[in-house]
């Protein structure tokens, strides 16, 4: 994930657009451990609680507002003294790492948690480590909230496909499209899971893919989209 969208989550003019996050994950596959993080932030902000479990989000919420400002930590000498700052760009990465892992570890099972744990998988993608980035995908479908669970599902494929496991991927999206959510519909995970099929059964991946392809939506441009990309179907 760029340093720009990762400053984008904390932005007003980001939650407006999130409005259209439906029709980004749905054109935008290939950012998938990117979008998994920026659907969460959107989440969290709009949800609701009674008096008790608000003020415990709001705990929440600051340890995690205060572990994303150190994004914009200042590096090196010569700052204002109200700046945040450290003196190394290894010392900031450190500090951020261990804001959002004792946020994660102390509020496991929280949609906090999951966004931190996302964002800590996205650090670990780009990085090349995609054996880190899947364990931590793997925490969040354990451990959080169905809707946060059903996101990092789909990132955790993703991860998997890029490790080789193609095999394993496409039974997690079955899995999601059998048990769809608020968040990840049942043709959103279709959607993906032909994408990964057509690879090897373009076949299956056209059965899945025309029945979606007449809704008139954001999803419909992504299916015809995919069919166009999808090889034909030659009779064995």
């Amino acid at each position: 994930m760029d340093r720009h969208t990762r400053k984008e989550l904390k932005t007003d003019k980001f939650a407006l657009e999130i409005g259209h996050t439906f029709e980004y994950l749905s054109t935008h596959r290939t950012e998938v451990l990117r979008y998994g993080a920026l659907a969460l932030a959107v989440i969290v902000i709009a949800g609701g609680y009674y008096f008790y479990t608000r003020h415990q989000a709001d705990v929440r919420e600051e340890a995690l507002a205060q572990a994303l400002k150190i994004d914009d930590a200042t590096v090196g000498t010569n700052v204002l003294p109200t700046n945040l700052n450290y003196p190394t760009i290894d010392e900031k990465m450190k500090a951020r790492n261990k804001a959002l892992n004792d946020l994660a570890t102390k509020y496991k099972g929280t949609a906090e948690a999951a966004y931190a744990q996302i964002y800590m998988a996205a650090d670990d993608a780009d990085k090349g480590d995609l054996a880190a980035a899947e364990k931590r995908f793997r925490e969040v479908v354990d451990s959080a909230p169905a809707q946060y669970a059903a996101l990092a599902r789909l990132s955790l494929a993703d991860t998997l496909v890029a490790e080789g496991k193609q095999a394993e991927a496409e039974k997690i999206l079955r899995d999601a499209a059998a048990k769809p959510t608020a968040t990840v519909s049942k043709e959103h995970a279709t959607l993906m899971l032909a994408q990964l099929v057509a690879k090897h059964d373009p076949c299956e991946a056209r059965r899945m893919l025309d029945p979606m392809k007449s809704d008139r939506s954001a999803l419909s441009r992504a299916v015809i989209q995919a069919l166009g990309e999808t090889p034909p179907c030659v009779a064995k």
